[in-house]
């Protein structure tokens, strides 16, 4: 115990020289804590895309929902089905009704072209015909302005995510499509799912403008509980007059996410890890110019008996410490410049935009602070060593 407290007496001795000495390194301090900052910035900025993707399709499903495409299909866009199938669907056991009848929504998914606000460029947007049971298989359906299109009419309504990222998707405006021009109607929110980046109309409308018959891509119902899943699945996959895949929202719209959340995360990690090499160096220089301000110091004290562990846990403290506010800087700048910050990006899956919102999480600020500290480390532990070997006539010839 004594000898404890005699370690961490000769530790908070060395570490006050060191802190003390902070201001006549203030220039490599500052370089070294927002190299750091930099580092931890664009790491999390990066995983904030995938995070806040990732969450614009995890909120577009829901456990008691699921979606029914053709044997062999994977998206919407490769997927068919005939009226006949479509009505077969709807009366499938463990299927939720309401007043109206079941509720699924038979849908037609088609791309269209619409300019960036941001840029004035292209891009596709999604267009989705829907039957009146769409807003009750959509829990989280919400007007928000104007009010729904007329069944029969070239109507629309649009996501909000869409509005704030496409030009003129404006309420009262109409949208031009090839020779046909389609009121908006009104705007809606879907708690922040895909839906959002989406434009809605009456399927039968969409089908006659695009010559599609009276064919569908998808149905999408809501089933009595989560619990129902597999009594619907089985009623579909064992009826002879169908040949369909039955999914979960949550898993479909989880499995859209992985391949663009693998892509950014990778790319995140690839560019923060070169970024840390320069981090790294910036903070060896850091300590290193501190050992040699120190040397008569930290010398003199090893004469006078101070142990060698604690001129190396004190100088790894300092590296530690410079990291670790660097690494608060860098998420502080990413959370306020970040979270929150709408765009839009290719689903490679349906090849269409999806409106979303960056998220800062709090996770991803745990590990921004993860790799400051280890940036820290790597930067603090060879001055360390080298501080812990000073000779003691390196102090004699500071005299």
């Amino acid at each position: 115990m004594v000898g404890l407290i005699n370690w961490l007496s000769q530790l908070a001795s060395i570490s006050k020289f060191g802190l003390l000495s902070l201001p006549e390194r203030k220039a490599s301090a500052a370089a070294a804590m927002f190299g750091v900052a930099g580092v931890v910035g664009v790491l999390v900025g990066v995983l904030s895309i995938a995070a806040g993707f990732r969450k614009a399709l995890d909120s577009s499903g829901s456990p008691d929902s699921v979606i029914v495409l053709r044997s062999g299909a994977d998206t919407e866009m490769v997927s068919g089905l005939s009226l006949e199938q479509t009505r077969v669907i709807q009366q499938a056991p463990g299927l939720a009704r309401g007043p109206q009848g079941p509720l699924a929504s038979s849908e037609l998914f088609v791309i269209i072209n619409l300019p960036k606000k941001s840029t004035g460029t292209d891009a596709n947007v999604p267009m989705r015909g829907v039957e009146p049971a769409a807003f009750d298989v959509r829990s989280r359906f919400k007007l928000e302005e104007g009010v729904t299109f007329g069944w029969g009419k070239n109507e629309v309504l649009v996501g909000i995510g869409a509005a704030r990222q496409f030009s003129g998707l404006g309420v009262g405006k109409r949208l031009k499509i090839g020779k046909l021009e389609w009121p908006i109607t009104g705007i809606f929110s879907a708690g922040g799912g895909t839906a959002e980046s989406e434009i809605w109309t009456d399927a039968r409308v969409l089908q006659a403008a695009y010559n599609r018959g009276e064919t569908f891509q998808s149905v999408c119902a809501r089933l009595e509980s989560a619990e129902a899943f597999q009594k619907f699945k089985d009623g579909l996959t064992t009826d002879p007059r169908l040949n369909v895949k039955v999914f979960r929202e949550t898993d479909y719209y989880a499995e859209q996410s992985v391949g663009m959340t693998k892509l950014i995360n990778t790319l995140g990690f690839l560019v923060a890890s070169l970024m840390a090499v320069g981090a790294v160096f910036g903070a060896l220089n850091t300590m290193y110019s501190s050992i040699a301000a120190r040397t008569r110091e930290i010398a003199t004290l090893r004469a006078l008996g101070f142990g060698s562990g604690a001129v190396v846990t004190s100088v790894m403290l300092e590296s530690l410490m410079l990291a670790l506010v660097g690494g608060i800087i860098g998420g502080a700048v990413a959370y306020m410049a970040f979270n929150g910050f709408q765009t839009t990006t290719m689903n490679w899956q349906s090849f269409s935009q999806v409106a979303f919102a960056f998220r800062v999480t709090l996770p991803l600020l745990f590990q921004g602070i993860v790799w400051a500290l280890v940036i820290g480390f790597f930067g603090g532990i060879f001055p360390a060593i080298r501080a812990a070997r000073l000779p003691v006539a390196a102090a004699l010839r500071e005299l």
